[in-house]
């Protein structure tokens, strides 16, 4: 998968097109990502010992080739290429502006 827990990425497909949010848990079985505060789903849930039971609101996975990863420097939602370093560490970086996203 090209994005990480942790990462800002934008929505580029769906009813949710155009928010920013990080990566709160990545499912790479499955191809998909859970986004904060994105593909916002209602559940009924029991009240139990530890929480008070009701409709609450959570985030839904939605596929991972509907996100892209932000770039810190440039601020521009961008694919990921891949650069060696010096040290022959694999690392991600911007196609825009060749920065070092890892």
């Amino acid at each position: 998968m090209h994005v990480k827990k942790g990462d800002l990425v934008r929505v580029i497909a769906g009813s949710d097109k155009g928010k920013e949010g990080h990566i709160l848990t990545a499912i790479p079985k499955q191809n998909r990502v859970i986004v904060e505060k994105v593909n916002m789903v209602k559940r009924h849930e029991r009240a139990s010992l530890n929480s008070a039971g009701g409709i609450i609101s959570k985030e839904a996975p939605i596929h991972v080739s509907n996100v892209l990863k932000v770039c810190t420097s440039c601020k521009k939602p961008t694919r990921i290429a891949h650069k060696f370093l010096d040290n022959g560490k694999k690392v991600r970086a911007c196609k825009h502006c060749g920065a070092s996203l890892d």
